[in-house]
């Protein structure tokens, strides 16, 4: 399994999705991880993985993704036979390529499974069948952060990010086709990569995210939490949870505040970028927080989850741990997308700012329908989404492979 992360501390939605699997994954096979670091603090996580993984091998990324030398090859590679975009070549390590190939010569690998199109370029020209699962599809992401650009350099920068952005779905699309098996978050996203590929040959399966339902359930929720609290969750790494936390903030919120003066707004997430921590300068019904211990505290304290998100097709952990911790949820339809959640019974799904607060102020003034929208929220995630049950589906296609 190739991943561009360490799939420890579970911080992100990526690093909680690997994690899960290759646990669950361990009762069946013998699992080989090579991961992708940006600091050598990172290893002291090996060991939590070394309980379920035959081997674990971590390789040096770069620290930061806009570096001169990552700017400077993104750029010169524009004329170059591999043209990889910014993101390809920000997460590529030499030593990894050379380590993977020396592995499949030594080994017989049954399967390579691999996170993101951006690990692929780590593969040799090989007859071990691949899996490549897109937790997200990528030019899509960066397509919306271009459009919504403000940058004072805008005007120098975006026809650069134009150029990238071509050549990352290029790569994208020229991943998908060369996998044995391609893995999808939802059905949306199945379709969306089938239409986009316009050809029916490529297999696509729908692997979804799921929640440690035992995990969540440990904690009882706070059921006298004062004040009235709104909460926000996502890592600040994911662009899309940058614009969604800034649309609750500066559209969202003052519509809430008018309502219900005493109302308290928490934003929670790793990595809060300047940005993230200038929402609450101003204003100290609002509270940021970096990553913290144990998420459960998050939910346990908050009244109503707000999911803004209109953009990406990410890994939709917030909802999913919401639910997990029977939180009432006001969210966009994107924020959803794949769930099959009902408007109304497992949240309450809106799409303008005005709609979004209207439903978290009706849920901030009856508690009933908090209560409900927990319940069956609940109901629902452990039906559906409990690990146990996603570990199976994904086995049945290592196995079909």
């Amino acid at each position: 399994m190739l991943t561009p992360y360490l799939p420890y501390p579970l911080l992100s939605g990526g690093q909680i999705r690997s994690f899960h699997l290759i646990k669950q994954m361990a009762k069946y096979h013998e699992i080989t991880l090579f991961s992708l670091v940006k600091d050598e603090s990172e290893k002291q996580y090996i060991g939590e993985l070394e309980k379920f993984c035959h081997q674990v091998r971590v390789f040096k990324r770069s620290p930061k993704p806009f570096t001169i030398r990552n700017i400077w090859q993104a750029f010169v590679s524009t004329w170059t036979a591999h043209n990889y975009p910014f993101v390809v070549i920000r997460n590529f390590s030499q030593e990894a390529f050379g380590a993977v190939s020396e592995e499949l010569e030594k080994n017989n690998y049954d399967l390579i499974h691999a996170e993101t199109f951006y690990m692929m370029p780590h593969l040799p020209e090989t007859k071990v069948p691949i899996l490549l699962v897109e937790q997200t599809i990528e030019y899509l992401g960066y397509e919306s952060f271009a459009r919504n650009f403000k940058q004072p350099l805008k005007f120098f920068l975006k026809p650069f990010l134009g150029l990238d952005i071509k050549k990352i779905k290029k790569w994208e699309k020229h991943y998908w086709r060369n996998c044995n098996l391609l893995v999808t978050m939802s059905e949306e996203d199945k379709e969306f990569i089938a239409r986009d590929l316009k050809s029916q040959e490529q297999r696509i399966e729908v692997v979804a995210n799921g929640v440690d339902i035992k995990f969540f359930k440990e904690r009882e929720k706070n059921k006298e939490i004062k004040p009235l609290t709104v909460l926000f969750v996502g890592t600040f790494k994911w662009l899309p949870n940058v614009e969604a936390a800034q649309f609750l903030a500066q559209k969202i919120w003052p519509l809430i505040k008018k309502k219900i003066p005493k109302a308290r707004l928490w934003i929670v997430g790793n990595a809060p970028t300047k940005e993230i921590y200038a929402l609450a300068k101003n204003d100290d019904q609002i509270k940021v927080t970096g990553g913290i211990p144990d998420i459960r505290d998050a939910y346990n304290k908050a009244h109503v989850l707000c999911a803004p998100v209109f953009s990406g097709k990410g890994t939709r952990y917030k909802i999913l741990e919401a639910m997990a911790t029977a939180t009432a949820i006001v969210a966009t339809k994107t924020a959803v997308e794949g769930l099959n959640i009902e408007d109304g019974k497992e949240a309450l799904i809106a799409n303008s700012a005005r709609e979004l607060a209207a439903g978290v102020i009706k849920v901030l003034n009856d508690k009933k329908l908090q209560q409900s929208l927990g319940k069956n929220g609940f109901d629902f995630v452990s039906k559906h989404y409990d690990w146990n049950l996603i570990s199976k589906q994904l086995d049945s296609l290592y196995r079909s492979l």
